[in-house]
């Protein structure tokens, strides 16, 4: 195979030209034969027996070019691509240039391709300091968090209600004088200052005791979900059946033995609650450098004009596993668009909008990788497949066939220079940079 590239200058778009051997041909006409003789009927011969011979006379071996081109095509095209060593992002527009008989076909391919890509710096770059130190403060806090989440619920008798407090509630809604579905509810819980209810809501009932009869009159916020009550003032006419107060834990050993059945004392606990922060602080921090090293990376190359097909391609990816996740959790995308009132062009939409940003990142950090000549080896891909079959409760050779070795080197070969890249950034830029002050205004 012989096979020519020729790129449109100041475009992503250029002409494939590649030449199929005879000897390929020869196996796609032999496919495309076999194919068609087992519904012919010829007079003199069962059905699907008729000789080679006799059909090229009967019908001319060019009848059989169409299906033999579409037989040996696709491999012949990966084959041009690969020689070519570009890198299409949607499928081709092919055109047949010549199919002389005992002669090579030549075809050519009207291809979009990956953008180029000029690397800027990416290593030894400078990012804001994210402080792994976890204050004191911070325990307690946690703490405080630990012991509200072991609260009792304790009935008020003659007191009225406070911020804070749980109340049981009936409640019907109405817009000028006429109910409105999904305004009315019995023995509803609810946490007057958790923000459950409508803005306003929660506050009228402060002060009130159980037993009161509330006529509780609010505004339904502009952007609310049901659009037939945006905007527009309600009244809920609201009876208060109970009203309970937090009571707290003391905070000493048996408590920390409650929260916590691996420690023993007070301290046991807050030493382990802090080790949880430092964890995740770590954590947090680190994600927090990679994303901004790999900004800034971003920011520095010169990337071309991004196809629409790339785009697109991205923002199906993202939707797929959206769905896929909301699936696992026993919600179908009906349901899903149900539910929150939107649909699959909404989604489109939402995902549309960091596209571009994520379509360029991927490109910069192949190019490291190829700039690198970062590889996966043998070994990793291994303990690559062990940690899904792990995580997944699969078997190792189900991931295996599931997953081909070029897709985890690709993984695992991006991770590798994601690590690089955030490794030897410097956290020495400061908050007040020009470039953060800009972001901020966004």
């Amino acid at each position: 195979m012989s096979a020519k590239w020729e790129k449109e200058e100041g475009t992503n778009n250029g002409k494939l030209t590649f030449d199929i051997q005879p000897e390929k041909i020869k196996e796609g006409l032999d496919t495309a034969f076999n194919r068609v003789k087992k519904s012919l009927n010829v007079p003199g011969f069962r059905k699907g027996k008729v000789p080679r011979q006799i059909f090229n006379k009967m019908y001319g071996e060019e009848s059989l070019y169409q299906d033999a081109l579409n037989a040996i095509l696709p491999e012949e095209y990966s084959k041009a691509v690969q020689e070519s060593d570009i890198k299409p992002v949607d499928q081709p527009e092919i055109n047949v240039e010549s199919m002389e008989k005992d002669s090579a076909w030549v075809l050519s391919a009207k291809v979009t391709v990956e953008p180029e890509v000029e690397l800027g710096q990416y290593k030894d770059l400078e990012v804001t300091p994210h402080p792994t130190r976890v204050l004191k403060a911070d325990v307690e806090k946690a703490l405080e968090d630990k012991r509200q989440q072991q609260a009792e619920l304790v009935l008020k008798e003659d007191e009225p209600a406070a911020d804070g407090d749980t109340v049981v509630i009936d409640y019907e809604g109405s817009v000028d004088g006429v109910p409105f579905d999904g305004g009315k509810a019995d023995n509803q819980s609810l946490e007057l200052g958790s923000g459950q209810f409508i803005p306003g809501f929660e506050d009228q009932l402060v002060g009130h005791k159980s037993g009161d009869d509330v006529t509780v009159k609010v505004t339904f916020p502009k952007d609310y979900q049901a659009t037939d009550l945006a905007g527009k003032e309600a009244v809920f006419a609201t009876k208060i059946h109970e009203v309970k107060e937090k009571e707290l834990p003391e905070l000493d050993d048996e408590f920390a033995k409650d929260v916590d059945e691996d420690v023993d004392t007070l301290e046991e606990l807050k030493a382990k609650i802090k080790e949880d922060l430092k964890s995740k602080k770590v954590s947090e921090a680190k994600s927090a450098i990679e994303d901004e090293a790999i900004g800034y990376a971003v920011d520095n190359a010169k990337i071309g004009e991004i196809p629409d097909a790339m785009i697109e391609e991205d923002v199906h990816r993202q939707m797929d596993q959206f769905m896929s996740s909301m699936q696992q959790q026993g919600i179908t995308a009906d349901m899903y668009y149900q539910l929150t009132g939107s649909s699959e062009d909404d989604l489109h939409k939402r995902f549309e909008a960091g596209a571009e940003k994520r379509v360029k990142t991927n490109l910069v950090l192949e190019a490291i990788v190829k700039a690198e000549d970062v590889k996966a080896s043998d070994e990793e891909v291994a303990k690559e497949i062990k940690e899904l079959a792990d995580q997944y409760g699969l078997d190792e050779k189900a991931v295996r066939s599931a997953l081909s070795d070029d897709m985890l080197q690709h993984d695992i070969a991006i991770r590798k220079v994601v690590d690089e890249i955030a490794d030897s950034a410097k956290q020495t830029r400061k908050p007040d940079d020009k470039k953060d002050a800009e972001k901020d205004e966004k």
